[in-house]
């Protein structure tokens, strides 16, 4: 490959001055500017950026590493971040996990030989044990399900708090047999999934109701077509409902669709609440009323945090949970 030496020579000047060309220095005249970089493109030379990012301790660039790039909720997530960071110049790489132990270790690697300045990391994979273990030499954020253990600094979903909030809801519209689509039946359960079974039996049981475990329907991957299915078959085999928390937007339109398969009327027959605030849900018939779980603040916090471990400064690990609100829309009465 080229090297800067070689275009030095080609455009006759010196190794400095054609440094000071591709690194956008200003003390180079227009003409002699030009003429570097006429040999740069005729030699076909390449900037090493990670020698430049040694150089000068920082990439520029923030690593968001997150279980999958298609899904709304995540989508959103990354746009966010990336209309954070305009300001400060920086720009945003996303690095696709697939919720696995491996993948979230292998994006935080593929972050360190790229140099990035910083991660926010979405674990989903990963055991507390090894989150515990993972190495403090590059600043870190993780944005989680669930509580973490305090080495690193934590930005966290209202989970238990949006799902008990939002049955809660349901339950003060008249709702009795509220069915939790995406739910779990394992008590033990300490992901999002089982974050937002907690916050349903949570506000059963703060409002004198016994929790029917027929009423949680767990789909295995949150898709609309499977939610849509699975509310369909289990009305079809008589399950007696009269409103559905939906884990998530998605599942939530799926449950809408299946729940007009079978000529039920939403909200005159079942009321539904989601969870998340997805651009579309705003735009369904009826709207969505769904958990907003603020987004905003938690780019805001995390990118705070991260920008403070970014400087150096070293203090104790911080480990927020955002707060949430209900949107209201058409499909509670």
């Amino acid at each position: 490959m080229p090297t800067l030496k070689d275009v030095a020579k080609a455009s006759g000047v010196s190794v400095m001055t054609v440094s000071n060309v591709v690194n956008g220095r200003p003390r180079v005249s227009e003409a002699t500017r030009q003429r570097v970089l006429a040999a740069v493109d005729a030699l076909g030379y390449q900037v090493n950026l990670t020698a430049r990012s040694l150089r000068a301790g920082r990439s520029g660039t923030i690593a968001l590493s997150i279980p999958r790039v298609d899904h709304p909720y995540f989508a959103e997530l990354a746009a966010a971040v990336t209309d954070a960071l305009l300001p400060s110049g920086r720009h945003l790489v996303v690095e696709q996990t697939g919720a696995s132990r491996e993948g979230e270790l292998s994006a935080l690697s593929q972050a360190r030989l790229q140099m990035y300045d910083g991660v926010l990391l979405s674990v989903v994979g990963l055991k507390d044990s090894e989150v515990a273990r993972l190495n403090g030499d590059m600043p870190l954020v993780l944005l989680g399900e669930k509580p973490m253990p305090t080495a690193h600094d934590h930005v966290q979903l209202g989970n238990f708090e949006g799902a008990q909030l939002a049955t809660s809801y349901l339950l003060e519209r008249g709702a009795r047999r509220i069915a939790i689509v995406g739910g779990t039946l394992d008590t033990a359960h300490t992901g999002m999934v089982g974050m937002r079974t907690g916050g349903w039996r949570a506000a059963h049981v703060a409002a004198g109701l016994d929790v029917d475990v027929r009423l949680v329907l767990p789909p295995a991957h949150f898709a609309m077509a499977e939610s849509r299915e699975m509310i369909r078959n289990a009305i079809t085999d008589g399950l007696l409902l009269d409103a559905v928390f939906a884990v998530t937007d998605q599942v939530a339109i799926g449950v809408m669709a299946g729940l007009h398969d079978c000529g039920l009327r939403v909200p005159h027959d079942v009321q539904v609440v989601g969870f998340d605030d997805l651009d579309v849900s705003e735009h369904l018939v009826p709207g969505l009323t769904t958990v907003d779980p603020r987004v905003d603040l938690v780019v805001a916090e995390s990118l705070r945090l991260l920008e403070r471990r970014m400087a150096g400064e070293e203090s104790d690990a911080e480990h927020l949970v955002m707060p949430v609100r209900l949107v209201v829309r058409g499909t509670t009465r």
